[in-house]
């Protein structure tokens, strides 16, 4: 049969010729000219006395959003390059060349938040509800407030300078060590060296044996790797702690919870209402078990299928289910995902080479996003289809919107993708024609809620204990290991026979330096789409427009604001939660209730 989609994403529609372009040099030479232009209009402002004044000001705004699309569109065209093909060394050489023009332009914005600060508060409100401020009001105020809280202009600019080779530079550095890992493989009388995103896939096989076989080498390869790794994740702890110290920031959680624009008391909220209904999962987890043949699950059990339906599915099959699924709830997100697949939006290829995971990134200037991911024909995989589109979608509704009004936080860009998710998943357990296959795909459904509740916990437990010892020194190998097993037992209530000791040196979120704690933000987004789609049910088609208005706020106001203002809730209190815990819940009983 004919593909009618392709695997294979259109990269020359931005800048052709790949990492060898002469159009994106030129395209980086004139952000850089940019830069410089900005930089010398700030210096010019800051020489004259007292505040300026609004015009200066919103020139100098206009310039900055010009500058941050052109720096988006250059990062994420470089980016996908070394994803499609980590051997591309030109394409690493111009993800270093952007993080300099990126750390240069972080100077400047730190003399900027200097002249906003020099607007009397007096004079601050009524300026940020003037045009053409107000549609930016959100995210200038945030700078002018984030500014006071920092250092003098001069040493933030020097460490945002550091952090280019420092900082940065041991991010980059674990991308090469994950670019070159190789695991041989025997399978069917073969011998195959798989990629790090390849030989992940395969942990979701539905042949134990071949689980077991290959988590086994998956462990002895990352202790291979371990130090590494435990170098890279050290000196990115070291480097945020002593900048934290020297700002007198006394939590390793406020600049996690700043950046996703949330309280405290909402995450450790949103933790208990959790922690509390642990129980159910774990009887799913038992009961899974059961069904496996099993006495208890491991690690690689977890996501394994039960039963075969909603395997083996191939790409154009997962598109028209994605593409009908989402034609139910918005004929805009269907018609738009339809696009996407059609115009080569998407990189789904299985082949050596490619990094793990998937990730959506917009083109803001071209208006587009791309998505990566490794397709292997598993429900899975069209759940992670469903995921990434999600939020290529929350993209394609912010375009039109000002650049600083489209930076958005991860958890909130995180709740568009689950809700994508939700929609077919959902969707597709209601219409399945036999109790096998709905039992397969509600148990896939559950998985999700156990990752997000369970195994991300793990992630959060482990990173909030290592930064506490990290503030005493280097964390070696060993108790790295130990961390990570403590936590993921604590996560899973001890409800697993084997565990993950290495998971910290294998996942790449530990060492995304655009962000730290990338976790808690994934189940925050899961719990608010799952509130979200509960009003998308009871309000059926008439909650597009009102979700799309949800959406295009996500950049202007704290998650608080947002959820009061479009679903009427207080994410401070436990309420909201549990009613989003409890549609995981009821998967969790009719599951059991199937396997009686």
């Amino acid at each position: 049969m004919t593909q009618r989609y392709s695997l294979v994403w259109d990269l020359d529609v931005f800048f052709p010729g790949g990492s060898a372009s002469p159009q994106f040099a030129a395209f980086l030479e004139e952000t850089e000219r940019e830069i410089g232009s900005f930089r010398d209009a700030v210096a010019s402002a800051a020489e004259r006395d007292g505040a300026p004044g609004a015009d200066t000001l919103a020139a100098l705004i206009e310039r900055m959003q010009s500058i941050v699309l052109k720096l988006r569109e250059a990062d994420s065209f470089a980016g996908c390059l070394a994803s499609e093909n980590q051997a591309d060394k030109k394409a690493v050489q111009l993800n270093g060349r952007i993080a300099s023009l990126g750390a240069a332009f972080s100077s400047v914005l730190t003399r900027f938040d200097e002249l906003l600060k020099r607007v009397p508060d007096s004079d601050w409100s009524a300026l940020l509800q003037s045009e053409p401020f107000r549609p930016v009001a959100f995210p200038i105020d945030e700078r002018r407030q984030l500014a006071k809280e920092k250092l003098a202009p001069e040493l933030e600019s020097l460490i945002g300078d550091l952090a280019v080779d420092g900082y940065h530079g041991w991010g980059e550095a674990y991308n090469t060590v994950v670019g070159k890992f190789k695991l041989e493989f025997e399978e069917n009388g073969s011998v195959t060296a798989l990629s790090a995103g390849q030989a992940a896939n395969k942990l979701h096989s539905p042949d134990r044996n071949v689980r077991t076989r290959l988590f086994a080498e998956w462990e002895k390869a990352w202790g291979e790797q371990a130090d590494y790794a435990a170098d890279a994740l050290n000196r990115l702890a070291g480097f945020r702690i002593q900048t934290y110290k020297h700002r007198g920031w006394d939590s390793i959680l406020k600049e996690p919870l700043d950046v996703n624009r949330m309280s405290e008391k909402t995450l450790s909220v949103m933790w208990d209402v959790i922690e509390r209904n642990k129980p159910i999962f774990v009887d799913y987890l038992n009961r899974k078990a059961k069904l496996l043949g099993l006495d208890t699950l491991s690690w690689h059990d977890v996501e394994a299928p039960v039963g075969e339906a909603g395997n083996d599915i191939p790409f154009d099959a997962a598109a028209d289910m994605i593409v009908e699924q989402f034609r139910r709830f918005s004929p805009k997100m269907a018609d738009f995902a339809e696009m996407a697949f059609a115009e080569r939006w998407i990189e789904a290829e299985d082949r050596p080479g490619k990094r793990p995971g998937g990730f959506c990134t917009s083109f803001p200037i071209k208006g587009q996003t791309r998505i990566f991911m490794t397709y292997a024909n598993t429900a899975s995989n069209v759940s992670t289809l469903a995921h990434e589109l999600g939020h290529a979608y929350h993209q394609h509704v912010m375009n039109d919107m000002p650049a600083l009004a489209q930076e958005y936080a991860m958890n909130v860009a995180e709740t568009a993708s689950t809700f994508a998710e939700m929609i077919v998943s959902d969707a597709a357990v209601k219409q399945a024609s036999t109790d096998a296959e709905r039992l397969a795909l509600l148990e896939d459904k559950i998985q999700r809620s156990v990752a997000f509740f369970m195994n991300i916990h793990a992630r959060f437990l482990f990173e909030t204990e290592f930064y506490e010892l990290r503030c005493g020194g280097l964390v070696g190998v060993e108790q790295l290991n130990e961390l990570m097993t403590s936590a993921q037992r604590r996560a899973f209530q001890d409800a697993l026979s084997e565990y993950h000791p290495h998971f910290w040196a294998s996942k790449l979120h530990f060492y995304i330096t655009s962000v730290p704690f990338y976790n808690f933000p994934y189940t925050f987004g899961y719990l608010f789409s799952s509130g979200l789609y509960a009003v998308a049910q009871k309000e059926g088609a008439g909650f597009e427009d009102r979700y799309v208005a949800l959406l295009r706020d996500t950049g202007s106001m704290t998650v608080e604001r947002l959820a009061e203002k479009h679903l009427g809730v207080d994410l401070t209190q436990p309420d909201f939660w549990q009613s989003a815990v409890d549609l995981a819940v009821a998967d969790v009983k009719q599951f059991l209730a199937m396997t009686e």
